[in-house]
């Protein structure tokens, strides 16, 4: 689902409203986890669908994040989330790397 990877973050599900619970929950715990520091890079590339639930996953974890002194660039985004995010406005709200 959300996993540590080289010294960043990779999602490897969909980024859906049935997972979006799940998600925010595991990326917490590993911005938690103090293996995560500085900047950090969050890869996109093995999700394969996303809803808006998955911007409002993204900025709470760039909420947390922040409050540990960890900043997320986005790698590798899917278009589709490029598109929801210009529909609702916040496009300049993604830190993308």
């Amino acid at each position: 689902m959300i996993e540590e990877a080289e010294g960043g973050l990779r999602v490897t599900a969909p980024m859906v409203i049935a997972n979006a619970r799940a998600l925010l929950e595991a990326g917490h715990r590993l911005l938690r986890s103090g293996q995560q520091s500085g900047e950090t890079l969050l890869d996109l590339a093995g999700v394969d669908e996303v809803d808006s639930s998955a911007l409002s996953v993204i900025f709470a974890w760039q909420q947390r994040g922040g409050e540990r002194g960890v900043t997320l660039r986005i790698a590798n985004p899917p278009a589709s989330m490029i598109s929801l995010a210009a529909l609702y406005g916040v496009s300049e709200l993604l830190p993308l790397a």
